[in-house]
């Protein structure tokens, strides 16, 4: 899979050759000395991005205090991942969901032996 990480976003890049991409990440510079980022900038990177049917994934917007600023872009969070990442992520979860009732139900059936050993 090929991506974009495009953090910090500095500067308007223009029009982006999306051919072969997966997925697009942007963000905002954070921290002691971070540099602005302009809405104008995300919005073209997310309107390339609709255009070539590749999902857009926005981290922040950055600062200094970053969490003051939030991901939030025209009312709404883009969270939009791969099908190929969400399926891979799908697969881990249900494993991972499979192994811990496993281990849940060991546990409970260990402590019900526990609990009605004959006298």
């Amino acid at each position: 899979m090929r991506f974009l990480s495009v953090e910090p976003l500095l500067e308007n890049l223009g029009e982006i050759d999306l051919t072969g991409i997966s997925w697009v990440i942007v963000g905002g510079e954070s921290g002691p000395g971070a540099r602005p980022i302009e809405k104008e900038w995300v919005l073209s990177i997310r309107e390339q991005c609709q255009v070539a049917r590749v999902p857009f994934f926005f981290k922040q917007w950055g600062g200094k205090r970053k969490s003051l600023n939030g991901r939030n872009l025209e009312g709404r969070t883009y969270d939009e991942y791969p099908q190929r990442a969400l399926i891979s992520f799908q697969r881990k979860l249900s494993a991972w969901r499979a192994k811990s009732f496993a281990s849940s139900m060991r546990k409970t059936f260990s402590l019900v032996q526990l609990r009605h050993v004959p006298a």
